[in-house]
Order: structure tokens, then C-alpha cells, then sequence
């Protein structure tokens, strides 16, 4: 592709994204996109797929759905590709984050409102068959009460921002009366407070909305390898005879090869991703993914400390026969990092690509953000394989209650 044809492009994608943000999804300097932008150089091909990957949606929505979905605090829509997958079209999103928007806008598109901040903003949701929403889990998780004790501030429905976002999710249940809810949380959600937090949300959810509700904790791990606990929260409008128990979950044993870069020649070059993470030419993760002697001793230094003091902070060391801890979203900020050991050299830290695998992402996924932005995504989201097969077991309810609503609506018509 010449250079007169690269730079519609080029323009295209920066009406969309800074010069600072297209560098860093393209894996390049603020100079060379500017020099790209004045038709000084060309791309390379790789470039140029990268750039129609980025303009593109890569998961349309379904044409023809089979029922309605909104997404709030979607983060990078982890849930909606499983109620996507089952045949469900998604028409209203809310997230706050910037940098989680951009990713959400590049993989999915924007054919219906997307806000930001959901308080207050219930009229603004359409009617819609599910509600899915992976509400904030910071006030209930273990480290982030912990930190909340440390600093004396409030956590759980006492926490005055994130904690009280679960009755906006009551709120709109209540206007717009949807067939089902799906939400999302840490496990730690149903002992916090000695239980007496969940006791509240499914008090609101069942006596005072009147949904019929299961919940159930489901480790990712069923599906990649990473032990990853979370509570599944559904309901529907009426008993319909529906059970989590009811999810099939993989006994197989996934280990971290699954999702490692390959060195043995097999490794895919993505055309959104080109070589931000991978060597081709040298079949090596690229070198800035590897601790410096400085942090690596330091890293050692502290798990050391809190092995003195009799907890377990540190880092995890993985090699490609093992499983992983839990993916943080202050993934290699906090100590307790995953590191990937190497022969004969300091370990390294995952790269986003990896961690997109270990949270069950398809490698179509594209990640238009820098690294710190992407590890906070990726930590913060869910393992979407598991909401494939919750959307699974809840779809034949979905359109029984639909088919139901309609067959009902249309006698009221007759009548009237």
C-alpha cells in the first residue's frame, strides 16, 4: 500500500484516538505516527492491518437477535461476549473508565448509547430483556477491605462512591422490569460484613423486586489457568426451573503453556498486535517484559519480608506447566505479581496478549491501550469463557419468559 493510500487511514484513526494513544496500540513512537500522519514514511503491512483492526469493530452485533442485553459497568465487556455469543444484542452500555471506553468502542463499535457514569441515569435506559452488570467489586473484595482498613475509610455499602452502585442496578430493575439480571462480583462479597452485605442484595433482589434468584461461586480456573473465584448473581421474573447448577464446568487442566507466547516458531502474528510483544524474528517475548536486576531483587526483598511476617505477599513464580493466582488489576504494581520464569535469566512479567488469554479473550481482541492501562483491564474484568456458559443455561429462559411477555401483551391488545 503506497503512502498516499496509507494516510486516509492514518487520519481516520487519529479523529478516533491522540497521537499518543495510536503509538501505543500500534507499538511505535509519538514521532514515527507523525511522520506516517505527514506521508514522510510508510508502514509497514502489518501496520496498516493493525490500523483497520483499530477502525473496525471485531465482534459485530448480532443482526437478528434473539433478545435484548444492556452492559453497565461493562469495563471491556468480558459478560457481553458470552450474551453476544448466545444470540443477544447489546443496546445500551455504560463504563466509566476512559481508557476501558476506547477498548470497548474498538472491539464492539458503537451502534447504541454508551455513557459514562450511571448514577442518576436510569431514564436514559431502553427497554431490554437482561440486565448484565459486573458492578464495582472493590468494597467487598479481601484486598481492597484490607487497604480500606488501613487507611480508615469506609468499604461495602458504606463506601459513599462504589459501594452504594449496586441500588442504581435495583433502580433500573425496578423502571424497566427486565426478564433476567446477571451480575458479578468477588467470592468475598457473600462473607462480607459476616454475610449481612448479600443478605441485603438478595433481600432487595427477591423481596423487594420479586426475581426469583440463584447464585453460585464459579472458578474461572474450569476454563484457563488461573484460580479465579467469583460469585455468578442471576434472576429471572419468575420461576422458570433454572439452576447454576446447571453450568457445565471443564474438569480438564489447562496449564499456563496455553496461553504463554510460543518460542518454538508456532506463535501467530497478529496483525493489531504485530511485535509490541513478540519477537518473530528472534522467537522471544520481547526484552522490555523482563525484570531489571534492580526489581527483581527488590521483588525478592519483599516476599522475603512477608514470609518473615507470616503471610503470603509476593510474587508467583509460573513456568509453562503451572496454573496462576488470581491476575490483579494492580498487576506488577503491588508485589504479588505473576512472573514467568526463564532459562537463565530474571523472570518476566506477562504481557497484555497473555493476560487477554488468561482471562479467556480472543485473540481477535484488540488492545488499543498501553500495557499499565491493559493490566488494569484485563485484572479488572471477568473470565469471559464463564459467562459463555451462563448465557448458555439462561437463553432457553430468556425466550420462554420473551415468548411468554408477548403471547400475553398481544391478548391484551385483543381484548382492549
Amino acid at each position: 500500500m503506497q503512502s498516499l493510500e496509507v494516510r486516509p487511514l492514518i487520519e481516520r484513526a487519529l479523529a478516533r484516538f491522540t497521537k499518543s494513544e495510536l503509538a501505543s496500540a500500534l507499538g511505535v513512537d509519538v514521532r514515527t505516527v507523525m511522520r506516517w500522519s505527514a506521508g514522510e514514511t510508510t508502514p509497514q503491512p502489518y501496520v496498516v492491518s493493525a490500523l483497520e483492526s483499530l477502525l473496525v469493530p471485531r465482534m459485530p452485533a448480532n443482526l437478528n437477535p434473539e433478545f435484548s442485553f444492556i452492559d453497565l459497568f461493562a469495563g471491556i465487556g468480558g459478560i457481553r461476549q458470552g450474551f453476544e455469543a448466545a444470540g443477544g444484542r447489546c443496546v445500551f452500555t455504560s463504563e466509566w473508565n476512559k481508557f476501558s471506553q476506547k477498548t470497548y468502542s474498538v472491539n464492539f463499535g458503537n451502534d447504541h448509547e454508551f455513557i459514562g457514569d450511571i448514577v442518576g441515569q436510569k431514564h436514559r435506559v431502553p427497554d431490554h430483556d437482561v440486565l448484565l452488570a459486573g458492578f464495582p467489586c472493590q468494597p467487598f473484595s479481601i484486598a481492597g477491605v484490607s487497604k480500606k482498613n488501613s487507611l480508615g475509610r469506609p468499604h461495602g455499602f458504606n463506601d459513599p462512591t462504589q459501594g452504594t452502585l449496586f441500588f442504581e442496578i435495583k433502580e433500573i430493575l425496578a423502571l424497566k422490569r427486565p426478564s433476567a439480571f446477571v451480575l458479578e462480583n468477588v467470592k468475598n462479597l457473600k462473607s462480607h460484613d459476616g454475610g449481612n452485605t448479600f443478605k441485603v442484595i438478595m433481600r432487595v433482589l427477591e423481596e423487594e423486586l420479586g426475581y426469583t434468584v440463584e447464585s453460585r461461586i464459579v472458578d474461572g480456573g474450569h476454563f484457563t489457568p488461573q484460580h479465579r473465584e467469583r460469585i455468578v448473581i442471576a434472576g429471572f421474573t419468575e420461576p422458570t426451573g433454572f439452576s447454576l447448577d446447571d453450568l457445565v464446568l471443564p474438569n480438564r487442566t489447562q496449564t499456563m503453556a496455553d496461553i504463554l507466547h510460543k518460542t518454538d516458531g508456532s506463535e501467530t502474528l497478529l496483525p493489531h498486535d504485530g511485535e509490541k510483544y513478540f519477537d518473530f524474528s528472534r522467537r522471544t517475548v520481547q526484552a522490555k517484559y523482563t525484570l531489571t536486576e534492580n526489581l527483581w531483587r527488590y521483588l525478592q526483598n519483599y516476599a522475603a519480608k512477608h514470609r518473615a511476617a507470616g503471610n503470603g505477599f509476593g510474587y508467583g513464580l509460573v513456568d509453562s506447566e503451572s496454573r496462576s493466582r488470581t491476575l490483579s488489576a494492580r498487576y506488577f504494581k503491588d508485589g504479588s505479581e505473576i512472573l514467568v520464569a526463564q532459562d537463565g535469566q530474571r523472570p518476566r512479567r506477562l504481557t497484555p496478549r497473555e493476560c487477554a488469554r488468561l482471562m479467556g479473550f480472543p485473540d481477535d481482541f484488540v488492545i488499543p491501550v498501553s500495557d499499565t492501562q491493559a493490566y488494569r483491564q484485563f485484572g479488572n474484568s471477568v473470565v469471559a469463557p464463564v459467562f459463555r456458559e451462563v448465557s448458555r443455561i439462561m437463553k432457553p429462559h430468556i425466550l420462554a419468559i420473551k415468548e411468554k411477555n408477548t403471547v400475553s401483551a398481544g391478548a391484551a391488545v385483543e381484548v382492549a
